[in-house]
C-alpha cells in the first residue's frame, strides 16, 4: 500500500467514521437477532415475528425524532454544508475550453503549476499561495476558470456562494465557515490539496462595520471566521487554496481580506477583445448547426463589449429563432435578430398612420446617414422602423473596435448623430415630433460634459466645474460655460444641416427603402452607399 493510498483511506475514515461505525453496529445487531430467533421455540418465534413490523415502525419513528433533535440542537443542523465535493477530474472543464480571457488564463496557469509542483517552490523556501481573487464583470468566466484550475490540477473542488453563509440566525455563518474549512483540510490531507471556490465573495467580504447598535454582527462574525481560517494558527499547514470571485469593485472588500497571506494574487477578468470574441463565437457556434458562410469577424465587431456568457446566450437564442422559422441551420440573420432581441427587446408592430411611419423612417435615416458619413469609429449594422420597447425605430451601431476613451472628435460625432433625426424630420416635413426628446437629452448631456468636465470648449475653460458647488460659481461664469455648451450644439446642428442638404437624395432613398422593407441589414446599407458613390471617408482603420 502506497503512502498516498494510506492517506486517502485515513481521510475517508475521518470523514465517514460515523457511517462506518453505525453500519458495523447494524450488521452486528442483525446477526445477533437472527441467532436469537433461531434459539426460540416455535410459538415464541411466531409471536415475535408478528410483533416485529409494529416494533420496527415505532423504533423508526423514535429514531427519526432523535436524529432531527440531534441535528438541530447538537450537530449544527442550520449550519450544515449542503454542497458535495467534486473531484477535479470530474469537473471536466479543460484548459483548452477556457477562451476569451487569454491574459487571465496565463496568470491562472501559474497557480496550476504551483499546485502540481510544490517541491520546486518549497525547495527555495517559498510558500504556496493561500488565496486567489478573481475580479470582473458578470458572465466573463470567473467560475469557469476556477473549474479549469481544479481540473488541470486534479484536486477536489468545493464550490459555494457567499450568500450561503448568511442566515437570520446569529453564528450560523461562522459555523459554516469552520465546517467548510474542516472538510477542505481533510480532502487536502488525502489528495495533496483542495480548492474552495466562493462565488459572490462580496456578500461576506464587504468592509466590516462596527456599531454599538450591533448592526452587521452576523456578517462581521462570518468574515472574522474566514480571516482566521485563511491565516490563523493551525497545527499543520494544509494546502487549501481559496478562490474568491466578485463583480463588485475591489475597494468594497475589507482590507484584511486583501492583505498578503490571504488573497495573495488578484486576477482581473475583463470582457474579451475582438480576437477573443472571434474565438468565443467559433467555440459556441460549433455546438449548433450553422451556416458556414457566416462572417465570424463581423459578428465579433457587432458584439463589442459583450461577455462570453452573452455571446453564448445570443447563439442559443438564434438557434431558437431558426427552429421557429423551421430552418435547419443558424444564419447571420438569426444571429443579428437574437442580438437585437437581447439588447433592445422583442419587436412589436404598432398600427401607425402613414404620416407617422414616414416621419419615423426619415428620423432613423437622419441618424443612419450622419452615422455613416461623419462618425470616425462606429459602423451601422442595422436600421429599423419596427418598434422595440418604447422606441418606434432604431439604428443599431457599434464601434469597429474596443474604445476605452473618447476623444473630442468622437464625442462631437455622437452629438451630430443624435441631432440627425431632428434635422431630417424638419427638412422633410417643416416640423418635428417629440421623438427627438431622448436624442436631445443625449446631445445636451455630452455637450455639457465637454465644457463643464473635460475642458473641450473652444473658449479654453479647463477643469471640472461640476465638483464646485453651484453657489460658489459666479453667475457670469455659469453663463459663459452654458454659452459654450450651446455653441457646441449649434455648430453640430449646422454641420448636420449642411450634410443632409447636400446628401438629400441619399436620405430619400434610405427612407423609401425603410418604408418598403422596414429593416435594412449591414450589407444592404453598404450596397446603397456604394451605389451612390459614398464610402467611409472619415473612418479610422480597424
Amino acid at each position: 500500500m502506497t503512502f498516498m493510498t494510506y492517506r486517502k483511506l485515513k481521510m475517508h475514515f475521518i470523514e465517514h467514521w460515523v457511517k462506518i461505525v453505525v453500519g458495523f453496529a447494524i450488521i452486528t445487531l442483525i446477526i445477533l437477532a437472527i441467532w436469537g430467533m433461531m434459539s426460540l421455540e416455535s410459538f415464541y418465534r411466531h409471536l415475535t415475528m408478528a410483533q416485529m413490523p409494529i416494533s420496527i415502525l415505532l423504533a423508526g419513528l423514535n429514531a427519526g425524532i432523535f436524529v432531527f433533535m440531534y441535528m438541530i440542537f447538537l450537530h449544527g443542523g442550520f449550519s450544515k454544508i449542503k454542497q458535495a465535493t467534486v473531484k477535479g477530474q470530474n469537473v471536466n472543464i479543460r484548459w483548452e475550453d477556457v477562451i476569451g480571457m487569454e491574459e487571465a488564463k496565463q496568470e491562472a496557469l501559474e497557480v496550476v503549476e504551483l499546485i502540481k509542483d510544490r517541491t520546486k517552490l518549497l525547495k527555495i523556501g517559498g510558500k504556496i499561495l493561500k488565496g486567489l481573487l478573481m475580479v470582473g464583470p458578470p458572465g466573463c468566466g470567473k467560475t469557469y476558470l476556477a473549474k479549469a484550475i481544479a481540473t488541470e490540477a486534479g484536486i477536489p473542488f468545493i464550490s459555494m456562494s457567499g450568500s450561503e453563509f448568511t442566515e437570520i440566525f446569529v453564528g450560523v455563518g461562522a459555523s459554516r465557515v469552520r465546517k467548510l474549512f474542516k472538510k477542505a483540510r481533510n480532502l487536502a490531507y488525502g489528495h495533496g490539496a483542495c480548492i474552495i471556490f466562493i462565488d459572490e465573495l462580496d456578500a461576506i467580504g464587504r468592509q466590516r462595520s462596527f456599531s454599538f447598535m450591533g448592526g452587521g454582527q452576523e456578517t462581521n462574525s462570518t468574515q472574522n471566521q474566514l480571516l482566521v481560517e485563511m491565516d490563523g494558527l493551525q497545527e499543520k499547514d494544509y494546502n487549501v487554496i481559496i478562490i474568491g470571485a466578485t463583480n463588485a469593485a475591489e475597494g468594497i472588500l475589507d482590507e484584511a481580506l486583501l492583505r498578503p497571506g490571504r488573497f495573495d494574487r488578484k486576477i482581473y477578468i475583463d470582457r474579451p477583445n475582438l480576437q477573443e470574441r472571434e474565438k468565443v463565437f467559433d467555440y459556441y457556434l460549433k455546438k449548433v448547426k450553422y451556416d458556414r458562410d457566416i462572417d465570424i469577424g463581423r459578428l465579433a465587431r457587432q458584439a463589442v463589449h459583450k461577455s462570453p456568457a452573452e455571446i453564448e446566450n445570443m447563439i442559443k437564442e438564434a438557434a431558437l429563432i431558426a427552429t421557429r422559422k423551421k430552418k435547419d441551420t443558424v444564419g447571420h440573420k438569426e444571429l443579428s435578430e437574437a442580438m437585437e432581441r437581447i439588447d433592445m427587446g422583442l419587436k412589436h408592430r404598432k398600427h401607425m398612420t402613414k404620416e407617422e411611419k414616414e416621419m419615423v423612417a426619415f428620423h432613423e435615416t437622419g441618424h443612419l446617414v450622419v452615422m455613416y458619413m461623419l462618425h470616425p469609429t462606429d459602423d451601422v449594422f442595422k436600421a429599423s422602423i419596427i418598434s422595440r420597447k418604447e422606441a418606434l425605430g432604431v439604428v443599431h451601431h457599434q464601434p469597429r473596435e474596443e474604445l476605452y476613451t473618447n476623444n473630442k472628435e468622437k464625442i462631437l460625432a455622437d452629438i451630430k448623430v443624435s441631432i440627425g433625426g431632428y434635422v431630417a424630420e424638419k427638412t422633410r416635413f417643416g416640423t418635428t415630433s417629440d421623438g427627438v426628446a431622448m436624442d436631445f437629452r443625449n446631445a445636451m448631456w455630452k455637450a455639457h460634459n465637454m465644457v463643464w468636465m473635460v475642458g473641450m470648449s473652444d473658449a479654453g475653460y479647463i477643469g471640472d466645474y461640476t465638483i464646485i458647488p453651484k453657489s460658489q460659481l459666479s453667475e457670469s461664469l455659469k453663463e459663459k460655460l452654458n454659452a459654450e455648451t450651446d455653441k457646441i450644439i449649434k455648430n453640430c446642428l449646422k454641420d448636420v444641416e449642411d450634410l443632409l442638404k447636400k446628401e438629400w437624395p441619399i436620405v430619400e432613398r434610405f427612407a423609401k427603402e425603410l418604408l418598403e422593407k422596414e429593416e435594412l441589414e449591414y450589407d444592404e446599407i453598404e450596397a446603397i452607399f456604394k451605389e451612390c458613390g459614398k464610402s467611409h471617408s472619415c473612418k479610422k482603420p480597424a
